[in-house]
C-alpha cells in the first residue's frame, strides 16, 4: 500500500527497512504480529514487484511452496502461501494440483497480496541517504517522496535506531555488450526486459541468447516454441563448459540450510571467496527438467528427418560486439576450450547474463567513517547480519542490519528464497533481543567441518526499550 509518509516526531522509531524485495517483505511480514515494535519500510518503486521480465509462462521457482517469505519461521503466520490460497479460495485446485514448485508469476502474485494489505510499506519513497547522528545516537534517513511520474513531490527525514538494507540485486551486463545496450535500435537487451520486448525478439530474423543459467534456458525455450520449425535461426551460448543442471541432491540442498550458512562464516576470508566460485553449480546451474524441454523441443522437431535450426554452444565467451550499419549486430566469440575464435551476425541479442547485489556504497556514503571492511574492501558483516560498524555506534546497541548483500560472509545462500524466513527470524530476534521465532540449532544431517559450532545467541537484552505503534502506520 502507498501511504503518506508518516508523520515525523521526535522518537526515534525501532526499524526502517529500505527497500521491499521478498527480503524485506519477509521481514516486514515477520515483524508485523510485534505490535511493540515501530518499524517502516521504503521502497522507490511504485509498487511491489519480482522480476517481472521474467515472468514466462510455465517458469517455476527453483525452491517449494514452503519457501515463502514467513513459514519457515512461522508457520502459523496469516501471510503465509497456504493462506493466500485460502484466502482466494484456491486451496483444494491446489491441493489436487500436487505442485510442490509454483509458477514464477504465482509468486509474485502472493508477494504483491501481502504487500498490499500490510501496514507500514511506503512505496515511491526513495532513500537517499543514511547517516549517523552521534548527538542523539540514532540513524537518520533522508528519503524522498515521488509523485506518479517518479518525480520528486517531498522530502522527508526518519530518525531510527536500527536499519535494514533490502536493496536487492541489479542486471549485470558484460562491459563488451554494455555499449549496444545503451544504443538505441538493434535489440541487445538484458533478459530482466525480456516480456516488455518479446514480440520484437519473435519476430526478429535471427536471435541469439548469451548466457548458460536458468534464464538463459528459459528464455531459449520460449523463444524455440513459438519459432517455426526449420527455421529458428536460434543461437544459445554460455562461458560455462556445459549447458550443466543444478545440484539438486538432497545433500547438495543441505547448503542452503542455517547450519551450512554458519559454517561458512566461521571460515577464513580467502576460503570463503574460493568456496564461493567453485559452487557455482549449486545456484547458477539449470533446472533438469528445464533442460529436459529443452531437448524434447528440439527432438521434437527432427521428426521429418531434418534438423533445427538452432545452435547451442558452451565454453563461449563474448570478447567484442559491434554494429553492421544500424541494422545488425556482430559479436566476436571464443571458445575457451579450443583457443580458437570466430564472428556471428544476428539481428537481437539477449543478455541472461544475471543480476549482481546492489552496491552499498551510494546509500551508506555518509557511513563510511564508520564501516569496517574486509581485506577486499567489502563490508564485514557478522552472523546476525550485522554491518560491522564503530564501536561508538554499536555501543549505542544501534545496528545497520542487510539483506540479500551477504553472500560474501554468509554463503551462497544470500540470495536463496529458502532461508529468507530464517534470516528474518533472525535480524527481529537480534533486535528485540527476544526470541519472538524459536530458531532449530540443527536444520542439516551433513556436519560441516570437524568442530560443531554452536549457533551464536545474541544477547537477551537491549540498552534501548521498544517504543509504542504509533496509530495507521
Amino acid at each position: 500500500m502507498n501511504t503518506p509518509p508518516p508523520p515525523e516526531t521526535d522518537t526515534p522509531r525501532d526499524l526502517v527497512g529500505i527497500g521491499i524485495g521478498p527480503s524485506n517483505l519477509s521481514l516486514a511480514a515477520l515483524a508485523h504480529p510485534l505490535a511493540e515494535l515501530d518499524a517502516v519500510f521504503y521502497e522507490q518503486r511504485p509498487r511491489f514487484d519480482w522480476h517481472p521480465g521474467l515472468l514466462i509462462d510455465g517458469a517455476r521457482v527453483q525452491v517449494p511452496f514452503l519457501a515463502d517469505l514467513v513459514t519457515l519461521a512461522d508457520p502459523t503466520s496469516p501471510w503465509s502461501f497456504l493462506n493466500y490460497l485460502r484466502t482466494h479460495h484456491r486451496l483444494y485446485p491446489f491441493y489436487v494440483a500436487e505442485r510442490f514448485h509454483i509458477q514464477r508469476a504465482e509468486y509474485d502474485t502472493y508477494c504483491r497480496w501481502v504487500a498490499d494489505h500490510l501496514p507500514g510499506l511506503h512505496f515511491r519513497h526513495q532513500v537517499d541517504a543514511v547517516r549517523w547522528n552521534p548527538e542523539r545516537d540514532v540513524f537518520e534517513v533522508d528519503y524522498t517522496q515521488l509523485d506518479t511520474e517518479g518525480e520528486a513531490e517531498a522530502l522527508g527525514r526518519t530518525h531510527t535506531r536500527n536499519v535494514v538494507l533490502g536493496i536487492g540485486t541489479e542486471p549485470h551486463v558484460p562491459d563488451p555488450l554494455r555499449p549496444l545496450v545503451d544504443a538505441p535500435g538493434v535489440p541487445v537487451l538484458h533478459a530482466g526486459d525480456y516480456l516488455t520486448h518479446r514480440d520484437t525478439l519473435l519476430a526478429a530474423g535471427h536471435v541469439t541468447v548469451v548466457g548458460s543459467g536458468q534464464s538463459g534456458a528459459e528464455i531459449f525455450l520460449d523463444l524455440l516454441r513459438h519459432r517455426p520449425a526449420g527455421r529458428e535461426r536460434l543461437h544459445w551460448i554460455g562461458r560455462t563448459e556445459a549447458f550443466a543442471p543444478m545440484e539438486y541432491s538432497k545433500l547438495g540442498l543441505e547448503h542452503f540450510t542455517p547450519d551450512y550458512t554458519r559454517y561458512f562464516h566461521a571460515l577464513t576470508e580467502p576460503v570463503r571467496d574460493r568456496l564461493v566460485g567453485a559452487q557455482w553449480q549449486l545456484h547458477k546451474g539449470i533446472d533438469a527438467a528445464t533442460l529436459a524441454a529443452i531437448h524434447d523441443e528440439l527432438y521434437h522437431r527432427t521428426l521429418d528427418g531434418g534438423w533445427p535450426d538452432a545452435v547451442l554452444t558452451p565454453g563461449v565467451q563474448v570478447r567484442t560486439a559491434g554494429r553492421i550499419a544500424s541494422t545488425r549486430i556482430e559479436l566476436h566469440l571464443e571458445h575457451t576450450q579450443q583457443n580458437t575464435r570466430s564472428r556471428l551476425t544476428t539481428d537481437a541479442v539477449v543478455l541472461a547474463t544475471g543480476h549482481r547485489e546492489r552496491p552499498l556504497d551510494r546509500i551508506l556514503a555518509g557511513l563510511d567513517p564508520y564501516l569496517r571492511r574486509d581485506s577486499a574492501g567489502r563490508p564485514r558483516i557478522d552472523p546476525q547480519f550485522r554491518l560491522v560498524l564503530d564501536p561508538s555506534i554499536t555501543a549505542t546497541g544501534c545496528h545497520l542490519y542487510v539483506q540479500n548483500a551477504e553472500r560474501h560472509t554468509h554463503g551462497v545462500g544470500a540470495p536463496d528464497l529458502g532461508l529468507a524466513a530464517w534470516r528474518s527470524a533472525t535480524v527481529l530476534n537480534t533486535l528485540t533481543g527476544k526470541d519472538n521465532y524459536p530458531l532449530p540449532t540443527r536444520t542439516a544431517f551433513t556436519t560441516f567441518g570437524l568442530e560443531q559450532r554452536q549457533p551464536q545467541i545474541p544477547p537477551a537484552r537491549r540498552p534501548h526499550t521498544l517504543t509504542p505503534l504509533r496509530d495507521g502506520i
